[in-house]
């Protein structure tokens, strides 16, 4: 049964100026229709128009108000997380700056409040507020597979730690738990970098998770929640910045979002907040990690702008200047930075599990056809929601491509310090 006095709370809540102007000032023109890449890749449906989509979903929660039933909010669901990942794509195009996807942000919400939401999302909500994490990992298993990357580092590099809630940090460090979970190769290599950039970091406790799957679940309320674990931790351990894994959404939470969620005063995140791609910008250039000439990478080579790390977080020149250090043969996709498509993997879809594969891959398609005509063999996607898409994809559409973080990429080509070898490798010539 639909709970028309929470309903009619939120609505009253979200009914401000902008979003009356948002809903009112549409002139149904279809510019951004043709920046929906859900609307491309299903031959220009225009059911999936994004001012379409709005209007059937937010447009409709405020017309019907009390006349809304299960059966309407069912319709949302379907449109709400399975055709539109809240890109701000759309938003490029339109000639009155119209926000869909905060708008679609907000119908997301007030669906959550009816019980209304992808099932693996709530599931990864509530282990998020009983645990601090979306997978629900205790924090020794965090501790134990960090303990177990320093042992795995041995053989190949000399001095790597991973410092667990270091007092005055100048970075601490925050992961996705997938990363503790499916990709513990990832903290490792970070931790490698780390060493040899001589960087005063740590990994903390509690707080670690740095995704935030509870603000895609439509749960604003658990979604401030885990952005105040981040930043309370962070003034604990007194460090000078939070420093963010290669995740898109997460950037957008904590730098962008998560200020206005936690009520700062200012818009600002109480302790500073950079992202992995800026850091890694930073090393090259001030020369805290060097490049060995002969291994630059020869084959072609393209790259994915996240979402959240390009469009929505401005990042795409820092990542093309890391791409300069690494690569010989760089092939931009068309269109590229914070005009690049989504990949069909953000807004909460990937970890709604193999049931909505097919969905992703079919919006998949625009991705599959830009890569495609790079020419490119390597994708670089700094962004694990990216990553998991794009091998998806490149297997549906058969594109003869490998994928990376730029973590894996930097231990191929950088050069290891000689104080950095195991003893055994310090004196061998190259």
């Amino acid at each position: 049964m639909v709970d028309t006095v929470e309903l009619n709370k939120l609505l009253d809540e979200y009914d401000s100026a902008r979003i009356k102007t948002w809903l009112n000032i549409c002139s149904r023109c279809g510019l951004c229709a043709e920046g929906c890449f859900y609307f491309l890749s299903h031959n220009r449906d225009p059911k999936l128009s994004p001012a379409y989509k709005v209007k059937k979903t937010l447009g409709e929660m405020y017309r019907k108000r009390v006349k809304a039933d299960d059966r309407f909010f069912k319709e949302c669901y379907e449109i709400l997380w399975f055709q539109c990942t809240l890109c701000k794509r759309c938003s490029l195009y339109c000639p009155f700056g119209i926000d869909i996807a905060s708008m679609m942000s907000i119908a997301r919400n007030i669906c959550m409040s009816q019980g209304v939401s992808p099932e693996r999302l709530i599931e990864f909500t509530e282990n998020s507020r009983k645990s601090g994490n979306h997978m629900g990992l205790p924090s020794e298993e965090l501790i134990e597979v960090c303990e177990w990357m320093v042992e795995e580092t041995e053989d190949e590099y000399r001095g790597v730690t991973i410092p667990i809630d270091k007092q005055g940090a100048k970075y601490m460090y925050t992961i996705n738990p997938r990363e503790v979970v499916f990709y513990p190769q990832d903290i490792g290599n970070a931790a490698v970098i780390f060493s040899i950039a001589e960087e005063n970091w740590t990994i903390p406790s509690f707080g670690w998770d740095c995704t935030n799957l509870p603000m895609f679940a439509g749960d604003r309320a658990m979604a401030a929640k885990s952005v105040d674990n981040v930043y309370k931790k962070a003034q604990e351990l007194d460090a000078e910045k939070i420093l963010i894994t290669e995740c898109g959404h997460a950037y957008r939470s904590l730098a962008f979002e998560g200020p206005y969620m936690t009520g700062q005063s200012d818009g600002k995140p109480p302790v500073d907040v950079i992202h992995y791609v800026q850091l890694i910008d930073e090393y090259l250039k001030e020369g805290r990690l060097k490049i060995d000439p002969e291994k630059i990478i020869k084959e072609p080579i393209t790259y994915q702008d996240p979402c959240n790390v390009s469009r929505n977080g401005g990042l795409w020149e820092e990542a093309r200047n890391i791409i300069n250090y690494l690569a010989e043969d760089f092939r931009d996709m068309t269109p590229n930075r914070d005009h690049n498509h989504c990949c069909g993997g953000g807004g909460g879809i990937m970890p709604m599990g193999p049931d909505f594969k097919p969905g992703r891959m079919k919006a998949g398609r625009i991705k599959a056809e830009q890569i495609r005509e790079t020419g490119a063999k390597i994708v670089i996607a700094p962004c694990h929601n990216c990553f998991d898409q794009i091998q998806d994809l490149g297997e549906k559409y058969e594109l003869d491509i490998k994928v990376f973080s730029f973590k894996e990429l930097l231990l191929e080509t950088m050069i290891i310090p000689e104080k950095f070898k195991p003893d055994g490798k310090a004196n061998e010539k190259d």
